[in-house]
Order: structure tokens, then C-alpha cells, then sequence
């Protein structure tokens, strides 16, 4: 019966970053053709540059999420050993820097504090 739950979630897992990494790379593809086709209009500016870069961004983001639930997942289900939790928490930590730094870039400001003078539609 354990061996029939292990498996499970080692697919599980598998499809949680199958997700992640199809989320960055859809997300990639498609803001990409979104500056792409901006570009072919003519209509490139810092505006169409900085949309492609926020949409890339929120993208990496999202799919960062998917990956990290994933080796949480993996790590505390099927391999609950102190080296593979201490590879986990560099894994995340370095994750979680990546998403902050991510998020300080798209939005110009810190995850915690709030929006100011300009409104911007998440």
C-alpha cells in the first residue's frame, strides 16, 4: 500500500512541475508574440518594454510558485531526510529571493508595502 502512495505522489509531483515549467515557458512564448507583434506595428516604446518585462516577470513568478509546492511536496513526502531537507531549504530560499526580486522588479516596490500614487490593474 505504501509503495501504491509513493508512486502517487511521485506523479503528482511530476505534473505539479510540468505545470510550473509550462507556465514559464507559455508565459515566456506569449509575452514575447504580445512585444513581437507591438514591435511590427511600430508602436514600441518603454511602455510595450516594460509590459513585456511585467508579463515575463508575473509569469516566472507563477510557475516559480508551482515548482517550490513541488519539491515541498517531494521532500516531505517521499524523501524526509535531513540532507534532502536541507537541500530543500536552499532550494527554496534561493526560490523565494528570486520571487521577491522578481516582484520588486515588475512592481518597483516590496512585496509587503503598499502601491503608491500610481494605480496599476493586477
Amino acid at each position: 500500500m505504501d509503495s501504491i502512495l509513493i508512486e502517487a505522489i511521485h506523479w503528482i509531483t511530476r505534473a505539479i512541475e510540468i505545470t510550473g515549467t509550462a507556465i514559464i515557458v507559455v508565459g515566456a512564448g506569449y509575452s514575447l508574440l504580445r512585444f513581437l507583434l507591438t514591435a511590427a506595428k511600430g508602436l514600441t516604446d518603454e511602455g510595450s518594454v516594460g509590459s513585456f518585462r511585467s508579463n515575463l516577470g508575473e509569469a516566472i513568478l507563477l510557475g516559480l510558485e508551482f515548482l517550490v509546492a513541488a519539491d515541498i511536496i517531494n521532500t516531505i513526502a517521499i524523501q524526509p531526510t535531513l540532507n534532502s531537507l536541507a537541500v530543500l531549504a536552499g532550494i527554496v530560499l534561493i526560490r523565494t529571493f528570486l520571487s521577491f526580486s522578481l516582484e520588486v522588479e515588475i512592481k518597483g516596490r516590496w512585496p509587503w508595502q503598499r502601491a503608491t500614487g500610481v494605480h496599476r490593474d493586477d
